[in-house]
């Protein structure tokens, strides 16, 4: 562990290189390293303010590095520049090796030399294939320089009829890394490293555009509020959307009004929050710290009601079974099912064999997914002390697991359940969990998969990933629908209530709303054109009524949204 002396005396720069690679792991979805780095380095001690660190400082500056070695070494003795590029790219770690750039330094040298003497013994025959190809350019010694003009992005495959209107809501002065819908009206809800959460107005109104309510998060220093300066890590609506609730990086979690107008302070953790959640009757809330508790808050007078000191490392997601129950998992690899008034867990749920991520109950509360750095997927019952399923198919760490809004004890009891696995591995995966398989695997994204989101009739799926792109996927061909890409990496997406409207949070600061209505719009519009064919054969307009066939054709286009049969 670095020693406190030692971060006191380090330079200011110093400093905030350190501060710009603790940002620069929570980024890369490395967020319990980032936290103890910064707790071990004692980096939070030092007076630079994160809010002023760029997103992506640390890779930026090791890139301009990287260059600039290049380009010393590019460069003779006497000054001039040998054909304007190194022979090939350096890696970070031979880039400080001494060795490695003397002999790439030679290299150019031999090679220069060569080029001299091959210029000057055909000099003539130069000048001859300049002539004959009448002043064209070539590239790369190709003629017409085709080969390097080549461009090999991969053509993505989207519904080219319709293009999803964007608004890009701007403001945050830092990474965004969290976003949700207000479940009873269009306001969304987004938590920042600028040590902010903002209430974004999406209701049409007659003035247009969209307004913004400034939440910010202080604390008490010298009788007087200041900014934390700290990361607002979760965010969570109650069950009517009156109040908001906010965890910070400060260790303390907030209660606001729907207006932004701060109603509690929650402060019994020791370190940061991880993850909040309403329960659905509203009355309480529950909170994970990285001080290894889970605390169950009285949303009315802010006092603690229990704290719950299970785990022996921090915990990273708590998610409600019922209005007093809950489960909670770690980097400990344990997973805790307790109920507020028992001393004891209920249920001690172990088998991951590295940090377990997310939990999730699902709808009917009757089955707990969980997922795992160990690159699993396991779905467990309080019947039985081992996991129902183990599943295993990505092959890297799978960030974050969803649920569908479908099957028992939901709002679409008829469809079936699925589950949604994002990983780090750039794919989304889609089980059947009945059966215990995996039935699309989803893969357009070319950087880690940080969230999954289903439409609320179950019948999209929304992806957000570090590749700038937010895909929305038909669940049941598997099929991608369309797709947006925007200026920064997704932390974050989510579907607002009616299921027209995604929202997606990135790292360069930008909220994104992504507006689905004239699918819906879409749809009738075939549903039209398909009551009208044969025309002395009367028709509905009813979806129901619609040929199965032609039902299905339309489905599998991605024209059928939350406007359709569940």
């Amino acid at each position: 562990m670095f020693s406190h002396t030692f971060t006191l005396g380090l330079r200011s720069s110093d400093c905030w290189l350190m501060k710009a690679g603790v940002f620069g792991l929570c980024a890369a979805g490395f967020s319990h390293s980032a936290f103890t780095f910064g707790m071990e380095s004692h980096i939070s001690q030092s007076n630079i303010n994160g809010t002023l660190v760029p997103p992506a400082a640390l890779i930026s500056i090791l890139q301009k590095g990287l260059q600039y070695v290049e380009a010393e070494i590019s460069i003779n003795e006497d000054g001039t520049v040998f054909d304007g590029r190194p022979i090939e790219s350096l890696s970070l770690v031979d880039a400080v090796m001494p060795d490695v750039v003397h002999t790439r330094q030679q290299a150019f040298r031999d090679k220069l030399a060569e080029q001299q003497k091959a210029i000057s013994s055909s000099s003539s025959s130069a000048a001859q294939s300049h002539a004959t190809n009448n002043g064209e350019t070539s590239l790369n010694g190709e003629e017409n320089g085709t080969h390097a003009l080549h461009n090999h992005m991969e053509v993505m495959e989207v519904d080219s009829e319709v293009q999803i209107p964007t608004t890009v809501l701007r403001g945050h002065e830092s990474e965004v890394f969290i976003c949700a819908w207000n479940p009873v009206t269009d306001l969304l809800a987004s938590g920042s490293g600028d040590s902010t959460a903002r209430i974004w107005n999406l209701i049409e109104n007659s003035s247009g555009g969209s307004t913004q309510l400034v939440l910010r998060h202080c604390i008490r220093e010298g009788g007087q509020d200041v900014p934390s300066n700290k990361d607002v890590t979760s965010l969570d609506w109650n069950s009517d959307g009156t109040l908001l609730a906010t965890g910070s990086y400060d260790g303390f979690a907030r209660i606001w009004t729907k207006d932004g107008n701060l109603s509690s302070t929650l402060g019994q953790h020791k370190g940061p929050i991880f993850a909040l959640k309403w329960n659905k009757k509203g009355n309480s809330i529950l909170s994970a710290g990285v001080d290894k508790t889970t605390i169950i808050w009285d949303a009315q007078t802010g006092e603690a009601k229990q704290q719950f000191p299970f785990h022996s490392a921090p915990a990273l997601d708590v998610d409600w079974q019922n209005n007093s129950t809950f489960a909670s998992c770690s980097t400990d690899m344990c997973i805790h099912v307790c109920r507020l008034g028992s001393e004891r867990p209920l249920k001690t749920f172990q088998g991951h064999t590295n940090e377990v991520n997310a939990i999730k109950w699902d709808p009917s509360g009757m089955l707990l997914a969980s997922c795992s750095d160990d690159m699993t997927l396991k779905i467990w019952s309080m019947k039985q002390d081992t996991c129902v399923h183990n599943l295993e198919a990505h092959n890297k760490e799978i960030y974050t697991i969803k649920w569908s809004p479908t099957g028992t004890g939901s709002s679409n009891p008829n469809a079936n359940m699925l589950l949604a696995s994002a990983s780090f591995d750039s794919t989304v995966r889609l089980w059947d969990v009945d059966r215990g398989v995996c039935i699309h695997t989803l893969t357009k994204h070319q950087e880690p998969v940080y969230s999954v989101a289903f439409s609320p009739d179950g019948k999209f799926l929304a992806s957000g990933s570090f590749d700038k792109c937010v895909h929305i996927w038909d669940t049941l061909s598997g099929a991608l629908v369309n797709s947006y890409r925007g200026t920064g990496g997704i932390f974050e997406v989510c579907w607002n209530s009616v299921g027209d409207k995604v929202g997606a949070s990135a790292s360069d600061g930008s909220v994104c709303v992504l507006d689905l209505r004239n699918r819906i719009q879409m749809l009738k519009t075939k549903l039209e054109e398909l009551s009208t064919k044969d025309g002395d054969e009367q028709r509905s307009d009813s979806v129901d009524e619609v040929d199965a066939k032609e039902l299905e054709t339309l489905h599998l286009k991605g024209f059928i949204g939350c406007f359709g049969r569940h």
